[in-house]
């Protein structure tokens, strides 16, 4: 069973310190919720599991099943089971969606499938995510409305299988149904036998995806964790008394 350990995380970013000792697990069946205010460290700790250049680990530990992530390159954390939706997807002019798809598809699973098989996952997860069929011809995000974007991301998802995935803000910028269609396909991923980091602001997506464990997030470190109930806390008093309590720590 897939589990991805982070044990005391460090991260600087341009030698700005803003991780600052982050401790979490997430098993296999788990959805955890990481919640906080902007500026807090949440999508830093995204970029950081994922490998992005901007974000240098100065200490601490990252493992996928007891292997270390961070002696792998980005395609190679993809390959091991990792999987990013990023909060603002970058547009690829010139490079449809079909054809991303399809070698990211190739590149995950060591073998390009036969077209007509891999046209027929594509075209069956599209379905369940209400995209159109026109849409797999498209450049990849140029043009995608914010909910196009999103479905787009939990459409890679579904196609590319990981062991665990990491959603940074897949809320962001969706109206209620298109909301309910993303949160949909995350819950058919999380049924099996995968992990899930969910990083959000609100609560909304918490009303259709729901957690196993909140950590509120809070100057670069973890200062709370609980259940749903947690989610339902912060709703109704915010961060200010969390975001003091990081402040101090």
């Amino acid at each position: 069973m897939a589990t991805l350990e982070i044990r005391d995380l460090h991260v600087s970013v341009e030698d700005k310190e803003i991780l600052r000792g982050v401790d979490l697990t997430v098993k296999a069946g788990e959805t955890h919720a990481i919640m906080g205010p902007n500026g807090s460290g949440k999508s830093t700790l995204a970029y950081a599991i994922a490998g992005h250049p901007k974000y240098t680990v100065t200490g601490g530990e990252v493992l996928l099943d007891g292997e270390s992530v961070l002696d792998m390159s980005v395609d190679e954390r993809a390959r091991a089971g990792l999987f990013l939706a990023m909060q603002y997807p970058v547009e690829v002019p010139g490079v449809s969606v079909s054809n991303f798809l399809r070698t990211a598809v190739t590149a995950v699973r060591g073998e390009a499938p036969k077209l007509r098989e891999f046209s027929k996952e594509m075209r069956s997860a599209m379905a369940e995510l209400q995209i159109d069929s026109a849409f797999a011809q498209r450049n990849l995000n140029e043009g995608f409305s914010g909910g196009e974007k999103k479905r787009h991301e939990i459409l890679q998802l579904e196609m590319l299988k990981p062991k665990v995935a990491v959603l940074d803000e897949t809320d962001s910028g969706l109206d209620i149904d298109a909301l309910k269609v993303v949160s949909e396909g995350v819950n058919r991923f999380r049924s099996g036998d995968t992990g899930v980091l969910l990083i959000t602001h609100y609560t909304r997506i918490l009303r259709y995806v729901k957690p196993d464990f909140v950590h509120v997030f809070a100057a670069g470190r973890i200062v709370e964790q609980g259940g749903p109930e947690l989610a339902e806390l912060l709703e109704t008093e915010g961060y200010e008394k969390f975001t003091k309590a990081g402040a101090s720590a």
